[in-house]
């Protein structure tokens, strides 16, 4: 079940919102994103929007990015998608462009405060998807084991492999568990992306993964694109698994220098949207042409650009392989260990690095009330939880 086609501007603006909103990293947006256009506006059911985000899970890039980019993709075309990710990235951008020019830091107890009550807002968050999405996708005893088990992976290492290895486990535990589950209804995703059009991305990405090395020598911005375009291609996992590969890509060749490099980490953790967004900083500090907003401009289209081709590539071929009948168990199950996922995530690192007393506790069952049974807007409860911060300090 999809809802019909909307515009350009609808999308825009939706994903603007979410872009000035969404704090507490990809397990936090994925949460926000199923508030917004599964329960709020009906955009997709549960079981489409819980495939799609375990599919990206599995493709190189950022994660919630790139669900929010199929969204906004199967809402108002190759347009929309752009326009979803414009309206998501932009303002961390410009916050961190802004920061890269020495304007936009939070330092002090004020600005320490008001980072922990947004992290609160973010536990509520995830709390009130976690609850939403197990009711839809753990109905029965086997899927809600294969959720508990996925989350005991993640917690046990923690690590990449670990997530990795959870949405694999949810797969084959799907297709050897749920086939008494019954068959998924018949949900065609609305896609204006064809098949020819999604090798072309495939071939695109793969061009440029392998073409711009050699043609970094001979102009010193495809160089810095390059190094961008390679830590978004070979990244899975999205969010902070990317910084060892821009500390590669920027710090080893004498661009960037350390101390610059993790007082840009530190800001881009106080702003919302995408952690990619740190690229932009980077590509206006670098040493490497074009600099400045030039600099900004190709370091946030060279890493999120791969990401975005490989969905693209992906998503013309997905629907006819989603509806087929051993697919559908196997997606049961992933979906299932998604839940898993966002459930461990919602202990670590989003509980304990936000709930540390009574108080706080208390501040976020208060905002997981207003936003599951009063239906509260998000931005409301963003606002709120950010003030509580502050008076609370």
């Amino acid at each position: 079940m999809t809802a019909k086609p909307g515009s350009l501007v609808e999308v825009l603006t939706v994903f603007l919102k979410l872009g000035c909103r969404c704090f507490g990293g990809p397990i936090a947006h994925i949460g926000y994103f199923r508030d917004e256009f599964v329960v709020r506006r009906a955009w997709l059911d549960e079981s489409t929007y819980a495939d799609l985000v375990a599919l990206c899970q599995f493709l190189p890039g950022p994660a919630s990015s790139q669900v929010g980019f199929s969204i906004g993709l199967m809402r108002a075309g190759l347009c929309g998608g752009v326009a979803a990710w414009s309206g998501f990235t932009l303002p961390s951008a410009i916050l961190m462009v802004l920061f890269a020019y020495g304007a936009g830091r939070l330092g002090g107890p004020v600005g320490i405060s008001l980072m922990h009550g947004l992290a609160l807002v973010a536990v509520a968050i995830v709390a009130g998807a976690v609850a939403g999405m197990a009711r839809t996708l753990c109905p029965d005893r086997t899927r809600a084991t294969i959720a508990v088990v996925a989350a005991l992976i993640v917690l046990s290492g923690a690590t990449l492999l670990a997530q990795l290895g959870a949405i694999l486990w949810g797969v084959l535990a799907g297709w050897a568990l749920c086939r008494s589950a019954g068959a998924a209804p018949d949900r065609h995703l609305p896609m204006p992306v064809s098949r020819r059009a999604g090798i072309a991305a495939f071939a695109l990405f793969l061009l440029l993964l392998i073409g711009l090395p050699p043609l970094a020598r001979f102009d010193p911005s495809l160089a810095l694109f390059g190094a961008f375009y390679r830590s978004g291609a070979l990244v899975f996992g999205g969010g902070h698994v990317v910084l060892p590969l821009l500390r590669q890509a920027v710090v080893v060749p004498g661009w960037v220098a350390d101390d610059a490099f993790l007082a840009g980490y530190g800001a881009v953790q106080a702003v919302p949207g995408p952690l990619f967004t740190f690229a932009a900083y980077l590509g206006a500090i670098a040493s490497a042409a074009p600099q400045r907003p030039a600099g900004a401009a190709l370091g946030l289209v060279g890493i999120f650009l791969p990401g975005l081709l490989v969905v693209t590539g992906m998503l013309p071929f997905w629907d006819r392989v989603r509806q087929r009948a051993g697919v559908q168990t196997m997606m049961q199950g992933a979906n299932a260990a998604v839940v898993g996922l966002l459930a461990a995530a919602l202990y670590s690192p989003l509980w304990t690095g936000a709930v540390m007393t009574p108080t706080d506790f208390g501040v976020a069952l208060v905002e997981f009330m207003l936003l599951t049974v009063w239906r509260a807007s998000p931005l409301l409860v963003v606002a709120l939880g950010a003030s509580s911060g502050v008076l609370l300090l």
